[in-house]
């Protein structure tokens, strides 16, 4: 059976240049090291607008639905950010049913130092740290 062709559900702006989207159906492919500009990285600050983060702070909170996806891959072939495998996806439930199937284990920070919370991203990016966005995410620890 093949997977459902990748779809733009919802374009959310993030400032003039950056657009968050929301993309459903896809082959569920995942990346296996951060990319080159990936938010999650400490070394990539200042890449992406801060409303970049308010706007998918939801992919950390607890069950969440939707996940957060590599920028640098086309829309039309999706996959999951390996940042946010390594970070951002304890309590997401796509994520853990994924984990939960042996699926999505193979990532590494690929030798990067990676931001050890969704939260530490975003406020890293200009999200201030008391924005309602981040009051619900969870990170490791919780």
């Amino acid at each position: 059976m093949s997977k459902p062709a990748a779809t733009i559900t919802d374009v959310q702006p993030a400032d003039s240049n950056h657009n968050v989207l929301t993309i459903t159906g896809g082959n569920g492919e995942h990346c296996k090291v951060p990319c080159q500009r990936c938010p999650w990285r400490k070394d990539a600050v200042g890449v992406f607008p801060a409303e970049a983060f308010r706007l998918s702070a939801g992919t950390t909170y607890d069950m969440a639905q939707v996940t957060f996806s590599c920028h640098s891959r086309k829309t039309d072939r999706p996959a999951v950010c390996a940042g946010f495998l390594m970070v951002g996806a304890d309590h997401n439930l796509n994520v853990r049913l994924k984990h939960a199937r042996g699926e999505w284990l193979d990532v590494t920070d690929g030798g990067h130092e990676l931001f050890e919370s969704y939260r530490a991203m975003a406020e890293a990016n200009g999200v201030p740290a008391d924005d309602p966005a981040l009051v619900p995410c969870r990170s490791k620890r919780d």
